[in-house]
């Protein structure tokens, strides 16, 4: 069985954002972590390494200190690490970014594809299953649980106060939610290992099936009006009670939004 987890070097937001003149963030001025939502879906695939004997490849997009994101998922167990980089691929929206993964997946081997549902520093959860679209497989998001059966893949998939049971034939891609999992620490023999591996690095020639069209900040029909790291806050409802109303104000406040 043979897992490739897609995972994402995303900005660590506590040593502050930084914006490009374009309106793209200046990832190379940044603090990286690894994506929490493509953590757990590397933990997922990891477990199918522990009960089945998966063979796990984690593959990423993104500058060449992306390979720091990649080292560290084969130091808490994955096989091989894959870095797609190249100046052209720079800029890219979902679009563009799916595009990528999907042509640097068409050069690989898998039964399953595991995502994040989706990156904290776009928040649109689009790329997954853009992935599977492009590769015409089967997509199955906001993964809660999962469990192999055969050629199968068994989903929980979250839904609002329940979730729903799905059912699909393996080659599939499955998107993670961060709830999925605690993943694992790397141990010190996977740091020493994860060190020395070999990453796999693949440029543009390498994308297999995609037109230049639909690559990079040029080929992103999504287009940044305005970026900031400063949210302007409302001022909120202001009330005048005395004590006693006070209590009663905001009693019924917790109740209306579920807290008590």
């Amino acid at each position: 069985m043979k897992v490739v987890v897609c995972i994402k070097q995303v900005p660590d937001t506590k040593g502050g954002v930084k914006f490009n003149p374009d309106g793209t963030l200046d990832r190379a001025a940044m603090m990286t972590i690894m994506n929490p939502d493509d953590k757990a879906g590397l933990e997922a695939a990891l477990r199918l390494k522990d009960q089945y004997g998966a063979e796990v490849t984690v593959l990423t997009m993104g500058l060449p200190k992306a390979e720091d994101v990649l080292r560290e998922a084969m130091a808490m167990g994955a096989d091989k690490g894959v870095l797609v980089t190249d100046r052209v691929l720079g800029g890219a929206d979902t679009w563009a970014t799916s595009q990528t993964l999907a042509g640097a997946l068409r050069n690989m081997e898998y039964d399953l594809i595991i995502t994040g549902r989706q990156a904290i520093d776009g928040d649109t959860a689009q790329v997954g299953p853009q992935i599977s679209e492009h590769l015409n497989i089967p997509v199955i998001s906001y993964a809660q649980n999962l469990k192999i059966e055969g050629d199968s893949v068994i989903v929980e998939r979250q839904y609002d106060d329940r979730y729903h049971v799905l059912k699909a034939k393996m080659p599939c891609l499955i998107t993670a939610l961060a709830e999925l999992n605690e993943p694992r620490y790397m141990t010190p023999g996977g740091i020493f290992d994860a060190c020395r591996a070999e990453i796999t690095v693949w440029g543009r020639a390498d994308l297999k099936d995609v037109e230049d069209s639909n690559l990079g900040l040029k080929g992103s029909p999504t287009q940044i009006a305005k970026a900031s790291d400063k949210v302007r806050k409302g001022a909120g409802e202001k009330v005048t009670l005395d004590p006693a109303e006070a209590v009663d104000y905001i009693v019924d406040k917790l109740k209306v939004k579920h807290v008590i």
